[in-house]
């Protein structure tokens, strides 16, 4: 269906300008008329004024009025395109939720863990054919930050977008992360679902073993994939620009430390019929995922997709020309002697 909207619908306010233009004219038109009394009787001037047309005027006018309506609707860069469209494809439904915490921004994976992620996680993206992708983000708490779609470029938006400072409450809740998954999903099915987990830490109170047991009896594949350190590593802090500010130190001043937690990781996916990753320097665990969840059963997805607005203010520009030439080559006075005025 196409539709039209603005780029900057409040520049279109300029439109009651035409009201004022209208106004104008027509006292400037009274002002005319009225001077002409002055000097004369207005009949004895008119035949003085031959070839002269008040109608060629007032056209003048209009047609000026119409180049500032189309002037202003081009300022306001009118857009045409495909606002929604539905788009049914054959593929599964998967969500990726990813460990957004302060620890992901270590810095031990170039040029951080998180940077790491969300560039694998958008090379996933490039490949996807017919899958929906929807993106889940947690810390202390879980949060859907892109429902399923189809709209790839929706979710690499989202993805991008992705960030330690999206999710307020601190920490690791891998089990919040996969409840909210399953949620996500569909719960009138009980196959097509894929879940890929990506985190660095330890799971805080959340339960993710037991999340992962009730995600299997919704038929939820979950495939995990660990970042950093088996060893544990410090916490980086940073100021208000960006810049380090040391690490984390708990009470006493000592520097917190995070480590992977990797037995409850390879549980989560052992449970779920799905697999344990542990990141590399390269791009082959998401690839490896997809490979893998390439060769499960598919289905009829349907999905909403917004396509590109184009700009159109150019049109408006050249008919607010055409009609300015015409004003200006239009005459005031015809060729024939009239009367009328």
């Amino acid at each position: 269906m196409e539709a039209l909207r603005f780029q900057y619908p409040y520049l279109l306010n300029g439109l009651w300008g035409v009201f004022l233009l209208i106004a104008f004219f027509v006292f400037v038109f009274r002002q005319k008329e009225a001077l002409l009394k002055r000097l004369g009787h207005l009949e004895m001037i008119k035949k003085m004024l031959p070839g002269f047309r008040k109608k060629r005027v007032m056209a003048k006018s209009i047609l000026f009025i119409v180049a500032y309506i189309f002037l202003v609707i081009a300022a306001a860069d009118p857009q045409i395109g495909t606002k929604l469209e539905e788009v049914k494809r054959e593929g599964l439904d998967i969500i990726v939720a990813l460990d957004v915490s302060m620890s992901m921004k270590a810095e031990d994976i170039a040029p951080n863990r998180l940077e790491k992620a969300k560039h694998e996680i958008s090379k996933l993206i490039d490949i996807l054919h017919g899958d929906r992708i929807g993106l889940i983000a947690f810390a202390g708490m879980a949060h859907v930050q892109c429902p399923l779609t189809l709209d790839y470029s929706a979710a690499k938006l989202f993805l991008r977008m992705m960030d330690t400072n999206l999710i307020p409450v601190r920490g690791t809740a891998i089990g919040d992360a996969i409840r909210k998954a399953i949620k996500a999903f569909s719960r009138k099915e009980h196959k097509y679902k894929v879940l890929i987990l990506i985190t660095d830490g330890e799971d805080q109170g959340s339960d993710p073993v037991e999340a992962a047991k009730e995600a299997a009896k919704e038929g939820i594949v979950i495939y995990t994939i660990g970042l950093g350190s088996l060893q544990g590593v410090p916490i980086p802090l940073f100021d208000r620009n960006g810049n380090p500010a040391g690490f984390k130190k708990d009470r006493n001043g000592n520097v917190v430390t995070t480590k992977l937690d990797v037995a409850t990781l390879q549980k989560i996916a052992y449970l779920t019929n799905g697999k344990y990753y542990i990141s590399s320097n390269g791009e082959t665990e998401l690839k490896k995922i997809y490979a893998d969840v390439n060769k499960m059963e598919k289905k009829q997805l349907s999905s909403h997709k917004f396509s590109q607005y184009e700009d159109r203010f150019q049109i408006f520009i050249i008919l607010a020309l055409i009609v300015l030439v015409m004003e200006t080559f239009l005459p005031e006075r015809s060729k024939k002697m009239s009367e009328s005025y």
